[in-house]
């Protein structure tokens, strides 16, 4: 029998659980987003979300074992998230993942929420290693070097703000719903992305590195010499700012490409869903001859799914996890919205 594994997540303000089997098939993958419950707030508020989980997450996971056709007792291990993330929310899914663990004497794997979302490509593709994986999401973007299952190699990241978090940032000074990405990315479509030649910060070609946070600082500055737009000319920022973000993001992860001498690139993460992105980053590798895989949309959110692929990996290696593993956080907060609250991963 392939080995079934149990995939929780909880970093933030999805609850989430699958059911993988050999690591490349999810027999079930049930996400409870809180999105409605927070767009109130323009951001996720962490006590909010956390509780939220407790709620949640014992049903999520009898779903997900239900819509799998499996029994507890058939799972041969239990893989978790367990950062980085809000350490609340992660609390809730990993105390569940200990409980079912310790009380189906199952392995415990924990896994790392960044480099699961790269594992993702393994449930719809065949990525050949090594690969340069980008992961850009509302809080990280970061490069890595994946050169197996469970090899992954960190070569670039962002200095300052997260794509994702450029995006929200910039759709809160434009007055647009939450999430701030989804919004821009509807109205970019009928926008001109030549319009307005917003900066892109390449920081040249010894770094792998990311800043957005002058992008941001330069719609600050063009919004306080023409404020209030709507129309078309709301529609034309947000293209042109979106052009920007992709453009960037795309040529840093060819260069990245190209200095490890890879054929092979994945992109992964919430941001990973933005139209424009996936459209250029398809043109631009396939002139230079080099494959790109970018998981389906539900793959690139977060997801359960993605965290028992690499916690499948994990386990055929023997990298399990004692009972009393840890959450972790980022370093610092990654940047607050409104009456308090974080932006998601």
């Amino acid at each position: 029998m392939r080995d079934l594994i149990l995939g929780i997540e909880t970093s933030c303000d999805e609850t989430a659980a699958a059911v993988i089997e050999g690591g490349k098939k999810a027999l079930s993958s049930v996400v409870a987003s809180q999105a409605d419950i927070h767009k109130e707030y323009g951001g996720v508020v962490p006590e909010i979300a956390s509780r939220k989980h407790v709620e949640l997450i014992l049903a999520v996971i009898e779903k997900a074992l239900g819509d799998a056709g499996k029994d507890r007792e058939e799972i041969q291990g239990i893989a978790v998230t367990n950062g980085p993330g809000l350490i609340g929310s992660l609390m809730v899914g990993l105390s569940t993942a200990k409980a079912f663990a310790y009380g189906l004497g199952r392995p415990l794997i924990g896994v790392n929420h960044l480099e699961a979302h790269l594992s993702a490509v393994h449930l719809e593709h065949e990525a050949e290693f090594p690969f340069v994986g980008l992961v850009v999401s509302g809080g990280h973007t970061s490069i890595y070097l994946v050169k197996g299952y469970t090899e992954f190699e960190l070569i670039g990241k962002t200095r300052d703000d997260a794509a994702g978090e450029a995006f929200d940032k910039a759709a809160k000074v434009l007055g647009l719903e939450y999430p701030g990405g989804v919004a821009i990315d509807r109205l970019a479509r009928e926008g001109n992305p030549e319009a307005i030649r917003f900066p892109r910060a390449f920081m040249g070609a010894e770094t792998l590195d990311f800043s957005f946070s002058g992008l941001k600082t330069s719609l600050v500055y063009y919004l306080r010499k023409y404020p209030d737009p709507d129309g078309e000319r709301l529609r034309d920022i947000c293209s042109s700012y979106q052009e920007a973000i992709a453009e960037t993001l795309t040529e840093k992860t060819l260069l990245a490409a190209k200095k490890f001498g890879v054929g092979s690139v994945v992109i992964a993460g919430g941001v990973a869903c933005n139209s424009r992105l996936r459209a250029l980053a398809k043109e631009r590798f396939e002139e230079e001859g080099i494959t790109l895989r970018i998981p389906s949309p539900a793959l690139c959110t977060d997801n359960a799914a993605m965290i028992g692929a690499l916690g499948a990996a994990k386990l055929r290696q023997g990298e399990t996890s004692e009972l009393n593993i840890h959450p972790y956080s980022t370093s610092r907060p990654r940047y607050f919205r409104g009456r308090g609250m974080v932006s998601g991963l």
